[in-house]
């Protein structure tokens, strides 16, 4: 995949979160679902809605991460039981390492912490992170 493109469907995720159309996770799967020819109705964003400020607003898991995983698995998931996971466990693992490389944690509230929530602050950080978690997945997904 050629870096314009990666930059196109990263800025589109940012968008998505910067107009309040999604949050993070959501935002991250419907880029890569829309990229990927939606192996999945655009409705499936609703397996993506729970993740927002580290799951449901308890500060763990970051959502932009748990959708960047969620999306890489629209490619590299299983489909059926006992069918060879290696692949999507292998890359899921790379992406955590370099999220967590990059932003220096994977849990929402350690990302946030230096900006009071919902401050334009704080959205604009969430929205780079929600970028670049994008760029992430599509990084992998000729993997």
């Amino acid at each position: 995949m050629d870096e314009a493109t990666i930059q196109e469907l990263k800025h589109k995720a940012e968008e998505l979160y910067r107009s309040g159309d999604y949050l993070c996770s959501e935002a991250v799967f419907t880029v890569i679902n829309d990229y990927l020819d939606q192996p999945l109705p655009p409705e499936a964003v609703r397996i993506a809605s729970g993740f927002p400020v580290g799951i449901g607003h308890a500060g763990c898991a970051c959502g932009a991460l748990t959708g960047a995983i969620m999306a890489l698995g629209l490619k590299y998931g299983r489909t059926a039981p006992r069918q060879d996971n290696q692949k999507i466990i292998a890359l899921s693992n790379q992406l955590y390492d370099q999220f967590k490389n990059q932003f220096g944690s994977t849990c929402c509230r350690v990302l946030i912490k230096d900006f009071r929530f919902g401050s334009p602050e704080h959205m604009e950080h969430c929205i780079r992170v929600t970028g670049e978690a994008t760029k992430m997945v599509l990084e992998k997904l000729d993997s």
